[in-house]
């Protein structure tokens, strides 16, 4: 019997048996990885006290765009800026509706609001934790101007179903890929899919840059609408009329070239050039850890009880960043061990672990909130309809502390130590009858 074996058979450690995680993680999960190449990249602009400028950020920009297969891309303080500013440039604005998952970041829907817009939230598919088509579909209204697409721990969502829905009723889809940098569906990188891509880059997500996000597409019309709205030191930029006629950069006015988001979106410089020396190895730092994560899930196998949230075979779809990577759970298959029981079980063994995900957004006490004085709950300020989701309303995203819990998020691939993650669960789920008892 080999040594990984005789952990899964020993008794769980809740109940006083050896942990099945022993060894030293050393730097498995340690992240970002920042190297004397981004601290030489920072000191340059620091010290040519450049870091309000945009020539670093306009060459980041470009090889970002090119990375992603793309004409455009438009770097932003932070991804909820990138995510706000892709809303306005699809022309979402007072009265619109804008339909996203309940099981998300807040920032991937609530920006609509400071727009004058209402935001309809959606559920999620149980397997792929990302928006259901078929929710999407029965949320659609007369105001429906953008749909919302969250490429959740980094799982590849099926962007061509929304697309197919979305565009005979002239619907932009926006893709939140803040958790899945790098992911691919069908040869195109998620991001590319929609009509525009949004993402942020903090130090904790798979893409860190410090603090910044970054907007990308095909549609010319799409970026510059984005430059408009908050990037006035770029107006210079503009290429259509109306658009330049907006921003008045062709006026006679010193203060011509005014953001029309009244907000100030420029990344600061010494962002960029971290972005710059991230993205040269980012391909090479994904790889590893998607070797090291197709590891986990593949030495834990088929134990009962447990799937691995990643596209199953034979899906042309190859997961992002994996960041909040998560793990499924069949709670049936353990004859109803309950999912907390589980968790507290893997605790024990050295794997930390905790039910669910996300709060779902549509039971937050912001939907009722009256943020601008309008008398009632800003969701519906400017509504045509109540577009509020009440409890019971979006099962699969209520019930995700019952079927989701989380997935160690690896960085380097040491398959002894990994080994030891996925003998972890597939012991206590040997162990649920005496567990279950306890």
């Amino acid at each position: 019997m080999s040594e990984t074996e005789e952990k899964v058979g020993a008794a769980p450690a809740l109940l006083g048996g050896p942990k099945a995680v022993a060894s030293d993680p050393g730097d498995i999960f340690r992240w970002p990885v920042y190297t004397e190449e981004d601290e030489q990249a920072v000191l340059e602009v620091m010290r040519a006290g450049a870091m309000s400028g945009t020539d670093v950020t306009r060459r980041f920009e470009a090889e970002f765009a090119d990375w992603m297969g793309l004409p455009f891309a438009l770097a932003h303080v932070n991804g909820t800026a990138a995510l706000q500013a892709a809303m306005w440039a699809c022309g979402v604005g007072r009265g619109d509706e804008v339909i996203c998952p309940s099981m998300t970041f807040w920032a991937s829907g609530l920006p609509a609001l400071g727009l004058g817009a209402s935001v309809v939230w959606a559920d999620i598919r149980r397997d792929t934790l990302c928006l259901d088509p078929a929710s999407a579909a029965e949320r659609i209204g007369e105001r429906t101007k953008a749909i919302v697409v969250v490429h959740y721990g980094g799982y590849p969502a099926d962007v061509d179903a929304i697309m197919a829905l979305a565009e005979p009723r002239g619907i932009k889809v926006i893709e939140d890929v803040s958790h899945a940098h790098g992911g691919a569906r069908r040869g195109r990188k998620l991001g590319a899919i929609g009509h525009v891509g949004a993402m942020s880059c903090m130090s904790g997500k798979a893409f860190p840059i410090g603090e910044g996000g970054m907007l990308v597409t095909a549609d010319r019309e799409i970026y510059e609408r984005a430059i408009l709205w908050g990037h006035y030191q770029r107006h210079g930029d503009l290429t259509i009329p109306a658009l330049r006629a907006l921003s008045g950069v062709d006026g006679p006015s010193a203060m011509s070239g005014l953001p029309l988001g009244a907000v100030k979106h420029r990344l600061n410089q010494m962002a960029s050039a971290l972005g710059r020396v991230q993205l040269r190895h980012f391909d090479e730092r994904l790889s590893e850890i998607r070797r090291a994560m197709h590891h986990f899930w593949d030495a834990v196998g088929e134990t009962p009880g447990v799937r691995a949230h990643r596209p199953p075979d034979g899906d042309d779809a190859e997961m992002g960043g994996w960041y909040h990577a998560r793990a499924l759970y069949v709670g049936e298959e353990l004859g109803g061990l309950p999912l907390a029981r589980f968790c507290e079980a893997l605790g024990a063994e050295g794997y930390p672990a905790r039910p669910g995900a996300n709060m779902p957004l549509h039971l937050q006490a912001v939907n009722e909130a009256d943020i601008y004085g309008d008398g009632r709950p800003t969701l519906l300020a400017n509504a045509a309809r109540d577009v509020r989701a009440p409890a019971g309303s979006l099962p699969v995203a209520e019930a995700i502390a019952e079927f989701c819990f989380d997935a160690p998020w690896f960085k380097r691939y040491r398959p002894a130590v990994i080994e030891e993650y996925a003998a972890a669960l597939r012991k206590v789920a040997a162990h649920a009858d005496e567990l279950r008892e306890g």
